[in-house]
């Protein structure tokens, strides 16, 4: 049986009903195990299932989920080609890529990312692989939970609002508005910049990072003449080498996953190796990246609060952060290291986050020196690193 049949397909969600979810997989065994995760937590309920992207896309607005888990390769037509089609009928849907870690699978997760995709989850190879996992099921239903929780509240806000009253907007990836104003930091407190020059500029991202990560880099490749760029983006082995060469594209300048004992120049990216923790050195001839394979941080390896303290051990009040939208807390503790040693914060605002835990947790510390839409964010940074006074 490829759907499960949804009761009320076409009325909106209150706000106490659970996130609804689509399972889109062309195995049986991983349908109904994953259908059974989701619906062992009282907060989501799955709407339908399919084995292939046809099924699903017929299915979009009878089911009316908030969020999509959608496998990658599957007959008739694949994830990639039904994803557009999904974000057509329902442009606020949270999509989920679903994929085993291959290169190939990993390039086209990224790509997915590009063309609205809200996040992506590396599946377990085996069938057998997908059942033991824990860590797949918990990344899986945590990114679920929380993309469905701010799809359901951008829909509810977007229907508040009289149809003519509507800008007209081209979908922003993963579901970020399209509208960049800045708001009030809602009483969060914030400090002054750092009087001293950045001399090094250190980013942590998670769920939409590598979207908010392009859009930044945009702004900044041309200012980083002065300044080497370390970014930790909570990603798995492979997927953080195809991330460098995007941003690499992206930045125009060089970009590369970090290696051990590498010097870390001007004008250059370092991104943190999927499985490992990327470290800042001081070394005689110079900062170095130190590499360990210790456990992981606030769940995650490669984290960013490691990265943040040794960056702020060797930068000091030289040193720039940037937190950008992602689930949990990871980088809070971070830049209080680099606020303690005298160096200055940025993070993202919650309106154009894909989810506001990493920079919403970052935010209430009061270290940060700006809270800031993504739009804003490249070109503050760039000003910074430039020279320019705060």
């Amino acid at each position: 049986m490829s759907a499960i049949p949804s009761a009320a397909a076409a009325k909106p969600a209150a706000e106490t009903d659970p996130v609804r979810v689509m399972v889109v997989d062309d195995s049986v065994v991983i349908r109904g195990l994953v259908s059974r995760w989701i619906d062992e937590d009282r907060t989501m309920a799955v709407v339908a299932a399919h084995r292939n992207g046809k099924l699903a896309v017929d299915d979009i607005e009878r089911s009316n989920p908030d969020v999509v888990i959608l496998d990658i390769e599957m007959p008739e037509l694949d994830g990639l080609s039904a994803l557009p089609l999904m974000l057509k009928k329902k442009p606020e849907l949270a999509v989920v890529m679903a994929s085993t870690l291959t290169r190939r699978n990993a390039e086209i997760s990224l790509k997915a990312l590009s063309l609205g995709a809200a996040d992506y989850v590396p599946k377990p190879e085996s069938n057998s692989g997908v059942t033991t996992s824990v860590d797949f099921r918990r990344d899986l239903v945590e990114k679920v939970k929380h993309l469905g929780l701010r799809a359901r509240g951008r829909n509810r806000r977007r229907n508040m609002v009289p149809a003519e009253e509507r800008p007209a907007q081209a979908r922003m990836p993963a579901g970020t508005p399209a509208a960049p104003a800045a708001k009030p930091a809602g009483g969060l407190t914030t400090k002054p910049y750092s009087r001293v020059a950045p001399r090094a500029l250190v980013i942590g991202s998670s769920t939409g990072g590598p979207q908010a990560l392009a859009e930044v880099f945009q702004h900044i490749g041309p200012a980083m003449s002065r300044v080497p760029v370390l970014v930790t983006q909570h990603m798995p082995p492979t997927f953080t080498s195809i991330l460098a060469e995007h941003i690499a594209k992206t930045a125009a300048r060089p970009c590369s996953e970090g290696e051990d004992g590498e010097p870390i120049v001007p004008g250059r990216i370092y991104i943190a190796k999927g499985g490992l923790h990327m470290l800042v050195e001081q070394a005689a001839s110079g900062p170095i990246i130190r590499l360990t394979d210790t456990a992981p941080v606030n769940f995650c390896k490669p984290a960013v609060d490691p990265l943040f303290k040794t960056a702020s051990e060797v930068f000091g009040p030289a040193l720039l952060a940037a937190v950008l939208t992602g689930m949990g807390h990871d980088g809070a503790e971070g830049a209080k290291f680099v606020s303690e040693a005298g160096g200055s914060v940025v993070t993202q605002d919650e309106e154009t986050s894909v989810v506001w835990g990493m920079p919403g947790a970052t935010a209430k510390t009061g270290v940060c020196s700006d809270i800031l839409p993504l739009p804003q964010i490249g070109p503050k940074l760039a000003r910074l690193i430039s020279g320019a006074r705060p």
